[in-house]
């Protein structure tokens, strides 16, 4: 039960920073670029367990600080257990803390779970924490297998959110 995410035009909220520090989330954000550009989520061991759309979408972000000369870097996760941000333990949000200290800002690239988490982590440095992505709702999917290890996600249905009358997503942004 991924979440559907949709990006956001951070641009004017980093306009300001010297430095941005991406925090993605490895999982719902990955499942929905894999979806919405109907291409593979898995292709291992091609891409290893990252996803090529969801990678575009950071490198290009990336490339877009960068032109305004913004210092980018982007907090990477290598094993399986750090891949859903919200779910981070002790020891890596510890570390999220000492290297996001480096930035005037930080790009969550994840859901409002995954904000709150960074958000919370951080309340204690002076980093503008940043939602990147907004959440559209909850997508009912079906991987599809094929050889040599490639998951493709067959979108089934997409769950909306409903708010209280007035609110919207980007209204819920922490």
């Amino acid at each position: 039960m991924p979440f559907i995410l949709e990006a956001r035009d951070v641009l004017p909220e980093v306009s300001d920073s010297q430095s941005v520090l991406i925090v993605p989330c490895r999982f719902c954000p990955a499942a929905s670029m894999a979806v919405k550009s109907d291409e593979s989520y898995i292709e291992f061991p091609r891409r290893a367990l990252k996803t090529a759309s969801y990678e575009r979408q950071i490198v290009e972000m990336k490339d877009a600080f960068a032109e305004r000369g913004i210092e980018t870097d982007v907090f990477e996760s290598h094993l399986v257990h750090q891949f859903v941000l919200c779910m981070w333990t002790g020891r890596r949000r510890q570390a999220l803390l000492e290297r996001a200290k480096e930035f005037d800002a930080v790009v969550v690239m994840g859901c409002e779970a995954a904000t709150a988490t960074v958000r919370s982590t951080l309340e204690s440095t002076s980093c503008n924490v940043i939602s990147g992505l907004s959440s559209e709702g909850i997508m009912s999917i079906q991987p599809k297998f094929s050889l040599p290890c490639t998951v493709r996600l067959e979108l089934e249905s997409i769950t909306p959110f409903v708010y209280p009358e007035g609110e919207d997503s980007a209204a819920r942004q922490m």
